[in-house]
């Protein structure tokens, strides 16, 4: 990486928003990560595209998060650069169209709670499940999120994507491609840019009453006293995975300051000294017993980024 590249990058989205040496712990709801080389966060969609496509041109490796809410950093960092977009792209608006739909488009680094709460202030319902979700609405796209029983897929109506050739692309729904948390974006490494989901107005004291007892649901069984990325592994289909490796017998245990959740099994929680490396050893072993003792492959739900 050269300082050519580097003023050129620092030239398209400001001195201000490019640092050196960053440490990712800081930008993980893990809090753990070392350092990534450059770290920008671009003022707006125009400059994160333009931003991109040097990092191509120079040929030198990128990737974008939003609040760091699924990932996990490895201890040496990433190489190359890291940008992130919750704390800028976050726009809203809403379109009244025939009928009781609304359009509601927003940005990809909005967070899920603050969508949720605009959302429900408008009125409109089945958006709900994400209040509780930590990540952003462009993170939530690109996996197809979801949560009690609800999801991001019926819910939209269009993605405006960067693809990884640089081409901005505007996906329709039945292009995406939705599984269970996946989507075409994800499969073809797209970044979403922004996004619209087409919802109808409800009973406000419905939709309160629903977002309070999905977020009482979070804190009596979710272990949020503890850094975590949420759950850590996929739900195997025909079973659940907090549930399987309880059954194997590893509630509570522990790799250095990584362990299985007393509270929950699904996740793995950062006990205060976890390193990435403890981390993942953990996930291994995991899968290792699980397989072992159920024959059953469990795949991690949380994404696996960095040197190790």
């Amino acid at each position: 990486m050269t300082m050519e590249f580097i003023n050129i990058l620092t030239g398209i989205v400001g001195k201000d928003a490019v640092r050196f040496d960053e440490p990712m712990s800081l930008h993980t709801t893990f809090r753990i990560g070392g350092p990534a080389d450059l770290f920008v966060i671009p003022p707006d969609e125009q400059s994160l595209v333009k931003a991109v496509e040097c990092c191509k041109q120079w040929e030198i490796p990128w990737m974008i998060i939003g609040n760091g809410s699924n990932l996990l950093v490895g201890d040496k960092g990433i190489r190359g650069v890291v940008f992130q977009i919750f704390q800028t792209m976050d726009q809203v608006s809403f379109e009244r169209l025939d009928g009781c739909q609304v359009r509601v488009q927003a940005g990809a680094g909005i967070l899920l709670s603050r969508l949720s709460r605009l959302i429900a202030g408008e009125g409109l319902e089945g958006f709900e499940f994400a209040s509780g979700i930590p990540g952003t609405f462009g993170g939530a796209v690109t996996m197809n999120a979801g949560a009690y029983g609800g999801e991001m897929g019926p819910l939209m109506d269009f993605v405006k994507v960067l693809t990884v050739r640089g081409e901005l692309l505007f996906l329709k729904k039945e292009d995406l491609a939705m599984g269970y948390r996946t989507s075409i974006i994800q499969r073809e490494q797209m970044i979403v840019l922004e996004a619209s989901m087409l919802l109808c107005y409800g009973e406000p004291g419905d939709i309160k009453a629903r977002i309070e007892d999905f977020s009482l649901r979070r804190r009596e069984k979710q272990p949020l006293e503890y850094p975590s990325a949420g759950s850590t592994f996929k739900r195997p289909e025909g079973y659940f995975a907090g549930k399987l490796i309880q059954d194997a017998g590893l509630k509570g245990c522990r790799v250095g300051g990584a362990q299985v959740s007393e509270k929950h099994s699904g996740f793995v929680i950062n006990t205060g000294s976890a390193t990435a490396k403890d981390v993942l050893e953990l996930i291994r072993y995991i899968q290792t017993v699980v397989q072992e003792k159920f024959n059953v492959c469990l795949e991690p739900e949380v994404r696996i980024v960095g040197e190790f």
